[in-house]
């Protein structure tokens, strides 16, 4: 009933509908003044995977991983954080599928979570290139909440998160 392939082909079909969305909020944030308080831009995704949702928070960070926040009054300069994408669905499933749907993805949960990772990852750095991030002076990333490692949307290669603090 369930394959892998219909599954994520099934999550790029849903997160295809929601990159017009991506793209324009993204383009906002590359018209932003921000502080130079800033060391780099944080985008990170809130996966609820009970309910197939998908987040996008973008955080203003200084090198000690730290957020900046604007605490000025200078309402022309950014800081702090934004949502970048509410939750939206990711994939859909009837109520009657979903004991067999979460046995099928435990039994194969090591080949899942990878290529679903790359799947939000490829996406969401396709919507970034589109909306022009590639033009913002700050070193710009994009993770998984709560995971050690960081997509860098210039260099576009995956690394550990000490290496963006240093």
């Amino acid at each position: 009933m369930f394959t892998v392939d219909k599954y994520i082909g099934s999550i790029k079909a849903n997160l295809e509908k929601q990159s017009g969305l991506l793209v324009r909020n993204l383009k906002n944030i590359t018209a932003y003044n921000f502080s130079s308080d800033i060391d780099l831009l944080d985008f990170s995704a809130f996966i609820e995977p009970t309910r197939f949702e998908l987040s996008i928070m973008m955080f203003s960070m200084d090198k000690e991983g730290n957020e900046v926040f604007d605490e000025g009054n200078d309402t022309s300069v950014f800081a702090g954080s934004e949502e970048i994408l509410p939750e939206v669905e990711y994939h859909q499933l009837n109520e009657s599928q979903l004991n067999d749907f979460f046995e099928f993805y435990e039994q194969n949960e090591e080949t899942l979570v990878p290529q679903e990772q790359e799947v939000f990852t490829d996406w969401f750095r396709q919507c970034w290139e589109e909306a022009g991030g590639t033009s913002l002076n700050l070193p710009s990333f994009f993770v998984f909440h709560d995971d050690y490692k960081s997509y860098d949307l210039k260099s576009h290669k995956w690394i550990d998160d000490e290496e963006k603090w240093s």
